[in-house]
Formats: C-alpha cells, structure tokens, sequence
C-alpha cells in the first residue's frame, strides 16, 4: 500500500542492463525507492527475509531459483511484500504459475518505462496487475 515514507522496492535480475534500466526508471518518483538489487533468486529470498521491501520487480528467468518459485516463497515468508514478475515469457502457462505463486503483477520486459512506473504504482497501491 502506498503510504507516506517511500515505497522499498527490490529489483531481481541477472542481467545489469535490466537492473541499470528499472532502477533509472524508477529513480524520478519520489514515493518509491530502490533500495537494493540483486542477481539470483537465492539472493532475493535472502533480502526479502531481512529486508522486507514493499515490493520486488522480478525476472522469470534467473539463477538458482526462478523466479516463479521465488516468488511463491517470498509471498508466503513476507506477506507484506508485493512481487511483479517481468519476462519474455507471453505463454498463458507462465501467468498462470505467477498467478498461483502469488504474483501481484505480470509485465512482458517489451512494457515501456510509463508502463512499468505505472504497474508499480498500482501494485503498491494493492491492484493487481496483468500485461
């Protein structure tokens, strides 16, 4: 939910140019905050546990854990973190794993930065979000 202080975000991808990308999206709002990025799913279970961002914007696609199966843990471990899950992947199959894994939000990474910004906002906001 959006609130006064600044919303927490994680981005989680492997590739840099998609972290560099989100992050310099999301760095014109000031009612967000990027407040860490990682490269695996591993990784973003850990931060999830200690940190407890508002929100992650996550690859399907990453090392260790995907990002289906991360984000089915992160739900559940820290119920007040929202996930976006943003892919390549435009098979049905895969929303509808996301969506049982407890996604807030489903991006193809075509979205444009208003989309993206957009999605965020409404997410943080408790909608949720299919593209």
């Amino acid at each position: 939910m959006m609130r006064d202080l600044p919303a927490r975000l994680l981005i989680v991808d492997d590739h840099q140019l998609a972290r560099e990308r989100l992050r310099t999206m999301l760095a014109g709002d000031l009612n967000m905050t990027v407040v860490g990025e990682v490269t695996s799913g591993r990784e973003a279970l850990e931060f999830c546990r200690r940190m407890q961002p508002d929100l992650v914007l996550m690859d399907l696609r990453i090392p260790d854990i995907d990002g289906i199966t991360a984000t089915k843990v992160i739900t559940q471990a820290c119920p007040s973190t929202s996930v976006i899950l943003l892919t390549i992947c435009q098979n049905p199959t895969c929303l509808v794993q996301a969506l049982e894994a407890g996604a807030a939000g489903y991006l193809l990474n075509e979205a444009t930065e208003q989309q993206i910004v957009w999605a965020v906002r409404q997410v943080l906001r408790g909608k949720m979000l299919l593209t």
